[in-house]
């Protein structure tokens, strides 16, 4: 039943994949795109250019162009970290901190999950957008202090974005790396993600309240964004020099070495009878919020 873990190519992130990668005409016709306005075609020079540069980035992968050094507390001081978002692992434990302070009110996440607003199509506010500011108003009463988080802002909000998750957690546990450093990718155009702020929110909570509608029998297609983006919470990755960034099979060979097997041999511990499951589940982080889901549709 195990006899694939045996393989010398555990460790082998699988290839196989075709090719996403555009030729330079396609891409800068794809970048160009966005200028469609009449007002830039007397920058339509300096936009030639422009994509130029964005095509020289593309190519050469440079997702983090601006890093600095790890530095002391990581198991690599040396490895280089993207300059952006270096301030988010700081800004977490500083939510952390307002969440255990004894001192501070309750603070209540209050998430409206609707994409829908007036200020794009569909043209109304939504019911659940209604509901949030009623809770708001209940919160209010009892002095709680409350974060709004308001998801339409995806659509209709300029530069506003929640990047899908990439699902690093099916490659290897390491992988996921708290927070997530999957984002900004500039390399591909990937930037402005808004989890950077979300992330804090969720860990200064006492108490979350989600207001959302049932689209098509699921969430709104914001509000499972923002889920699937929340799974690095749950036991990730705080440093992302043990995996070098996202070094896929750094990251296996270390999920081996945490369930007793070694490449290449990996040969599988028995634990209680059962082999594979054997792993520790993680501690859940003290500060972990409690969770209202109120439908409005």
């Amino acid at each position: 039943m195990f006899d694939w873990l045996k393989t010398t190519k555990t460790t082998q992130p699988r290839k196989g994949m075709p090719s996403p990668e555009l030729d330079e005409a396609e891409f800068k016709s794809r970048f160009l795109a966005q200028f469609a306005d009449p007002c830039f075609e007397p920058l339509a020079t300096d936009l030639v250019r422009v994509s130029g540069a964005a095509w020289d980035a593309y190519i050469n992968s440079r997702k983090a162009p601006r890093t600095r050094k790890a530095g002391p507390g990581y198991a690599d001081p040396d490895y280089e970290l993207a300059l952006t978002g270096s301030r988010l692992p700081a800004a977490v434990k500083d939510a952390a901190r307002r969440h255990e302070d004894a001192a501070s009110p309750t603070r209540i996440l209050l998430i409206n999950g609707s994409s829908r607003s007036e200020h794009t199509c569909s043209g109304e506010m939504s019911k659940s957008f209604r509901l949030t500011q009623i809770a708001q108003e209940v919160f209010a009463k009892h002095n709680a202090a409350v974060d709004f988080l308001d998801l339409s802002r995806l659509t209709s909000e300029y530069g506003r974005h929640i990047r899908p998750c990439k699902a690093c957690f099916s490659t290897a546990s390491a992988l996921r790396h708290w927070p997530c450093s999957c984002y900004p990718n500039y390399a591909l155009g990937q930037a402005q993600d808004w989890m950077n702020e979300i992330y804090p929110l969720w860990v200064a909570a006492h108490g979350i309240m989600i207001v959302t509608p049932v689209n098509w029998y699921q969430p709104s297609s914001s509000l499972k964004l923002m889920m699937d983006r929340l799974v690095c919470a749950d036991g990730g990755n705080p440093d992302p020099t043990r995996t070098h960034g996202k070094d896929a099979q750094k990251a296996k060979e270390i999920e081996l070495a945490r369930l007793g097997l070694s490449a290449p041999s990996c040969r599988p511990i028995i634990c209680r009878g059962r082999a594979w499951r054997c792993r520790r589940r993680p501690e859940r982080r003290p500060h972990a919020p409690r969770l209202a889901v109120v439908d409005g549709p």
